[in-house]
């Protein structure tokens, strides 16, 4: 065949090999694939939901063919060319890059690797007036992330997910697992994957950023309820190293009176890796240990790990049962790491999470030695796949080479977990996971910013990377209050520096500490639990402080809630930056370093040692009311705010009503 044809309400173009479909994939929304090996096919990896039909008007003329589904309109130019145009204006949103010459690299340009895997490359044109978020978490420190290159690569504290919200009023989903690299230059953008069958990704329009996130959730999924108990104090460190010491703590919160919804047992509580069990001697009576906590009123969270000891009981069945990710040449462990046995380090090996019966079998274990214990929330740390060497070509997955699909590792995990614990009954599902792709929200993934640095720099970096995430689909998100590494907990800086980021974390979806403390340079390895890392843990100041911003967590607990309900039906993230809510005030694409929680909520962390005024940007079109002293300011306007080591400033929007402020 060769040139345009309809089939249905998908508008097809081919010529040499390549077919080209677009097709209608919600409202205003278009997906478009494309292929040299004959036929357009399902992807093994495919996250977006079937589209509800749709009105589509298509037409086919001699030199072009368009097709308008709602708000968004495809052209194609008689030698496959791609433009989207918004419908109304006639405006257009987002182009393929034309070569100079017929000899230059096409805009969708296929380079064969072997089988039927190609390198691919798409180009689109680059505007100079746009700025371009989401695409996961980076801790690049950037918000607008015009002019970076983007790995689409899967690493602790680097979590992947191709989705490109544009200031000019589209979003974009690279929908393709594999391995490869986004490039944001002022000359062209440019999509890269280095091992795949064909191209695929899907487009939307809005008439506001709260448009484009709501059809971005309804193709690839809502998060589900969020529980009310989720929205409270998780307590974690690395870590607790039996059931006495796990419980004392849990009960020194109580009987200070402090607020306390989670706890949570990090890694090495099993007997080895790939048992997934408790090791009896630390944990003598874990049931005993659950009820006791419920009847606290905690929540136990337990840290499971996707890896395989070989001297772990399991590891002989998976291996023969094919359950195991496995490489294509050299030795066959995937990580060198120490495990709870005196053995030091020693080769492990992954589940593969692609593979269904994997999932069935590790649920197995889990269930048997966990859920039946009352334990129904997971950490499920690790789930990059964490790999040395990060070699991902030489690993065979279930569905495919590891640099086709490997980005998809972590949430075709975490979609073995929720699917299985929603089977088994659980009301509400919430796994904390360090790592995610598209549509992890709908598989209940809280998402962390992983293994970070005990820095004020750091914590700058955060903010930025929790509101990219935010608009990348995935509304649960945290940190770990204070950094993970390098903490010396009785210095003057880390003191500063946990208060400012407990004062931030209050106004984070989800409000947890943990961390990995050191006493000093010479701190035993991880197989030790640190120091330690409690709210008591930082002296008589700090502790007066986070007292205080517990229970003013616990005072939000209402309004959080009402967010995770509005997250849920609409796919709104709590946290997002100004222009999300503002998007008529230009002044607010410049704010990086302040957020809304909600639509009521402004906050702005302190990010500086020594700081105690910063100054803070209030949108334009409302008024805003300092939490804290009651003043009101007229909105449009730059005000310098006091932030002594106690305050964070906050300001409510409007005539908003929320209790900062201890009555």
């Amino acid at each position: 065949m060769h040139g345009f044809r309809q089939y249905n309400t998908t508008l097809i173009w081919e010529r040499q090999h390549e077919t080209v479909a677009i097709e209608p994939w919600g409202r205003d929304s278009l997906r478009v694939r494309a292929s040299v090996n004959g036929d357009i096919h399902d992807p093994v990896v495919n996250v977006l939901l079937p589209a509800e039909a749709t009105e589509v008007q298509i037409t086919l003329g001699e030199d072009e063919a368009t097709l308008v589904n709602g708000n968004i309109t495809a052209q194609v130019s008689a030698v496959g060319g791609i433009r989207f145009l918004n419908t109304q204006s006639g405006a257009e949103i987002l182009a393929e890059k034309k070569p100079f010459h017929s000899s230059r690299i096409p805009a969708r340009f296929f380079k064969s690797k072997h089988s039927d895997l190609h390198h691919l490359e798409a180009r689109f044109c680059a505007y100079s007036d746009e700025r371009l978020y989401g695409l996961g978490q980076h801790q690049h420190g950037l918000l607008d992330q015009k002019g970076a290159t983007i790995d689409l690569i899967q690493r602790n504290s680097e979590v992947s997910i191709p989705f490109l919200f544009s200031s000019r009023g589209y979003g974009f989903l690279w929908h393709n697992p594999a391995i490869g690299r986004v490039e944001l230059g002022t000359n062209e953008t440019r999509w890269v994957a280095e091992a795949t069958p064909q191209l695929d990704y899907w487009i939307t329009v809005g008439d506001s950023p709260a448009e484009i996130m709501e059809r971005y959730a309804d193709a690839t999924g809502h998060a589900p309820e969020f529980p009310d108990w989720a929205t409270g104090f998780w307590q974690s460190k690395l870590r607790y190293r039996n059931q006495d010491e796990l419980l004392s703590v849990a009960r020194e919160y109580k009987r200070r009176g402090l607020p306390l919804s989670v706890i949570v047992i990090d890694f090495f509580h099993w007997s080895l890796q790939g048992d997934w069990r408790f090791d009896p001697q630390a944990w003598p009576d874990p049931a005993a240990m659950v009820q006791e906590l419920k009847e606290l009123g905690i929540e136990l969270m337990v840290s499971i790990w996707p890896t395989v000891n070989p001297l772990s009981e399991n590891f002989a069945t998976m291996l023969e049962r094919g359950l195991l990710l496995r490489t294509e040449r050299g030795i066959p462990f995937l990580m060198s790491f120490q495990d709870n046995r005196p053995e030091g380090q020693i080769g492990v090996y992954y589940y593969d999470s692609s593979n269904p019966e994997a999932r069935d079998f590790i649920w197995e274990q889990v269930n048997e030695h966990y859920y039946q214990l009352g334990i129904k929330t997971w950490w499920l740390d690790a789930c990059e796949p964490e790999m040395f060497p990060l070699d991902p070509d030489n690993v065979r997955f279930h569905i495919g080479n590891g640099q086709a699909v490997a980005n998809a590792y972590p949430l075709l995990h975490e979609r073995g977990f929720y699917e299985h614990i929603k089977e088994a009954g659980a009301p509400a599902v919430v796994n904390l996971c360090r790592s995610g792709w598209a549509g992890s929200q709908r598989y209940a993934s809280a998402i962390w910013s992983g293994d970070i640095n005990s820095t004020f720099e750091t914590l700058q970096a955060q903010i930025r990377a929790g509101l990219n995430m935010a608009l990348s689909g995935i509304p649960w998100w945290t940190t770990d209050i204070g950094g993970f590494y390098g903490a010396d907990i009785n210095s003057a800086y880390f003191r500063e520096l946990v208060v400012r980021w407990f004062q931030y974390g209050v106004f984070c979806p989800l409000f947890r500490l943990h961390g990995y403390r050191m006493e000093s340079e010479s701190a035993e390895q991880m197989l030790d639990s640190g120091a330690e890392n409690e709210a008591w843990s930082f002296g008589d100041e700090a502790y007066g402080i986070i007292t205080d911003l517990l229970f003013l967590r616990e005072r939000l607990r209402p309004y959080i809630n009402e967010q995770m309900r509005i997250a849920h039906e609409k796919g709104l993230p709590p946290m997002r930056p100004l222009f999300f809510d503002f998007p008529e005030d230009a002044a607010c694409a410049a704010i990086e370093d302040q957020f809304l929680f909600g639509s009521d909520l402004l906050v702005a962390p302190v990010l500086f040692e020594g700081a105690r005024s910063r100054e803070v940007y209030l949108p334009a079109g409302t008024t805003w009311t300092d939490a804290w002293s009651g003043e009101s300011y007229a909105g449009g306007q730059r005000i310098t705010a006091a932030a002594p080591l106690e305050r964070i400033p906050v300001y409510l929007r409007a005539d908003a009503q929320l209790p900062i402020r201890n009555a």
